[in-house]
């Protein structure tokens, strides 16, 4: 027990803080020992503090009830017991910058799922599978905190999951132009049906910020390294709708896009069945064995039927066809609180870990 990483959750009690949890019962290298969420929860037992708002469909694991809630703004002292923290915190874009650099200051690496520093230069923004070539900039991250372990790194938006891996894997191809309409689950704005019940049986057709992340993060996710800082790049040209619909978990993706290279369906699909990263090579413990499946029937995939392909982390791809207006079509699903939120910044921390970014203190 004691040679696994000694963890911290900033923001533990809300629904992401609570995926996190459950995510590292058990798990072989990291170890839940500090939780943290605003002054009003601090100083109680976990279990205390979350109440009858456990959102999470597995029991509250035992070794974290009786855990005492630190105060996330007393930085000094909750990252004195962690070698790194991971980070699901509810506030405002610049207190969460703010809190998060002082905890790297304090020379605790910060996995984060916030939106806040996906766009700091010197921050990589990782999908593990997709660019861990972006770690490259953490040193000169480093130097520009003044620390010598302490930095940030962040996991990108939810929805993006459920197409940008399809287009990673057709990078050859070079696709130039993407149309896509996400249609979001509930958890995705930290819900259930119980806290957001006019959203049984609706559509909502906004979902504030949502678009302008979908359009602009996989540019960033796919860009290089350059004088230290990460440049976006420059294509495919991306427009996208967000729509909040009656599902608890699952985003689901239908996207249309140009390829200046002519494809065959069957390249297509070889080409997303044998897409492997970094995590499947280096077998880290939350890595899916098969990143991007394919799905031959015409009605999947379904959220219901397969959102939690490979522990969540996996991501489902079908109805691929040619389209009489773009190339081709397809629909995505991704498990939004798994891969999308939490599961996705344990992954990035287990790579950290495995490259010698995160260690002991």
């Amino acid at each position: 027990m004691s040679e696994k990483l000694k963890v911290g959750i900033l923001g533990g009690t809300g629904m992401v803080g609570q995926r996190f949890i459950s995510l590292l019962e058990n798990h072989p290298w990291f170890e839940v020992t500090t939780i943290a969420a605003s002054p009003r929860s601090a100083g109680k037992t976990y279990e205390e503090a979350v109440g009858g708002r456990w959102k999470m469909t597995t029991p509250m694991p035992e070794g974290v009830k009786n855990i005492v809630v630190m105060n996330v703004n007393e930085v000094e002292k909750v990252a004195s017991g962690v070698d790194f923290v991971f980070s699901a915190v509810d506030m405002s874009k610049e207190e969460i910058k703010k809190i998060e650099e002082e905890y790297a200051k304090t020379e605790t690496p910060v996995v984060s799922n916030n939106s806040a520093h996906r766009w700091t230069p010197d921050v990589p923004m990782m999908v593990p599978e997709i660019n861990p070539e972006h770690m490259e900039v953490i040193p000169f991250q480093k130097k520009r905190l003044g620390t010598a372990r302490g930095f940030v790194a962040v996991k990108p938006n939810c929805s993006i999951q459920s197409y940008a891996p399809a287009l990673t894997a057709w990078k050859e191809f070079e696709p130039y132009e993407v149309v896509a309409t996400t249609y979001q689950a509930i958890s995705g704005a930290g819900k259930t049906f119980a806290d957001w019940p006019e959203m049984e049986g609706n559509i909502i057709p906004y979902i504030g910020g949502e678009e302008e992340k979908s359009e602009k993060e996989p540019l960033r996710i796919w860009g290089r390294v350059e004088n230290g800082v990460i440049v976006p790049a420059a294509s495919p040209v991306i427009t996208c709708q967000c729509i909040r619909v009656p599902v608890l978990n699952g985003h689901t993706a239908a996207a249309f896009v140009k390829f200046k290279k002519s494809a065959q369906k069957e390249e297509l699909i070889e080409k997303l069945v044998n897409f492997k990263g970094l995590p499947q090579t280096l077998n880290l413990p939350s890595a899916p064995k098969q990143f991007i499946r394919y799905m031959e029937e015409d009605d999947r995939p379904q959220v219901r039927l397969d959102v939690d392909f490979e522990n969540g982390m996996g991501i489902s791809i079908g109805r691929l066809r040619k389209d009489t207006v773009y190339d081709w079509k397809f629909v995505g699903l991704s498990h939004n609180t798994v891969r999308g939120a939490a599961g996705g910044a344990v992954l990035c921390a287990e790579l950290l870990k495995a490259q010698g970014y995160i260690a002991k203190k």
